[in-house]
């Protein structure tokens, strides 16, 4: 009963970024592939097809060629956690909360051709499938709904209101903060990429720990600030927007880095 209860509040409203922030990331990591791994990459998934395949994983959550791959797209935590504690869950593997960091390792083992150690979660599949899967999760690692609190299923109990609206705060970072600055996902990259460049070295040279950590002080911010906002839509968007953008900027570099490491 409970596994299907998370399961229902996972898969209904929880899209990690949103289609349009998967694209912005993708996009963002595509300007930023070696001409190497572009090539490779293209022939997988045809020309500029990290973009275009990057949501599939969110819409096959309803069918059955990987039915257990729900629980891949996040990693809940608890409140008040230590650095310390939160570091060791990337290769601690938390028991509940999600797999998101197992999936990713054993997804890069498997597309550079290893085998896990025969306790993996990660089922066969193609190539294609894992590439596809990488560019995605790679998205979620950095959306701070799906590295949030467990208690609340990644914000998913957390009720507010969006312009007089009623959604929950998972929603409001997956999706409204996105859609409120009106551009497409080409103009979004291309204006980050734009706006953040200069950045684009300090992140390429954080370690994965650094950055869980950061993640998690940021996503530990908004849940503090659902105490003190005066429920004004614009307040929000004011307060959060850039931070948002900053985080979109972040994965696709980081997933640029991945691929390039990768082929």
């Amino acid at each position: 009963m409970l596994a299907a209860l998370c399961l229902s509040l996972y898969s209904l409203p929880t899209l990690a970024w949103g289609q349009e922030g998967h694209r912005i990331i993708a996009c963002i990591a595509y300007d930023n592939l070696k001409q190497g791994t572009r090539k490779h990459v293209d022939k997988i998934l045809g020309k500029q097809g990290i973009i275009y395949w990057a949501n599939w994983p969110d819409e096959i959550k309803s069918d059955t060629i990987y039915p257990t791959s729900y629980d891949w797209h996040f990693q809940d935590f608890n409140g008040g956690m230590t650095d310390s504690a939160v570091v060791a869950a990337l290769t601690d593997y938390p028991k509940e909360g999600g797999n998101l960091f197992r999936v990713m390792d054993e997804l890069i083992v498997m597309v550079k051709g290893g085998k896990t150690n025969g306790e993996g979660i990660v089922p066969s599949m193609p190539e294609a499938d894992i590439l596809k899967f990488i560019v995605h999760l790679t998205g979620d690692r950095f959306c701070p709904m799906h590295t949030a609190h467990m208690d609340d299923l990644g914000g998913n109990r957390v009720k507010m209101k969006w312009f007089g609206r009623e959604t929950r705060l998972h929603t409001v970072w997956d999706t409204n903060l996105i859609e409120s600055q009106g551009y497409s996902y080409t103009e979004y990259a291309q204006m980050l990429e734009h706006k953040y460049g200069y950045q684009k070295k300090d992140i390429l040279s954080r370690t994965e720990e650094e950055l869980l950590v950061n993640n998690y002080h940021f996503t530990e911010a908004i849940y503090a600030y659902q105490t003190t906002w005066d429920g004004n839509t614009y307040h929000y968007i004011y307060r959060w927007h850039e931070p948002l953008e900053k985080q979109l900027y972040i994965a696709g570099i980081r997933l640029a880095k991945l691929l390039n490491s990768i082929y």
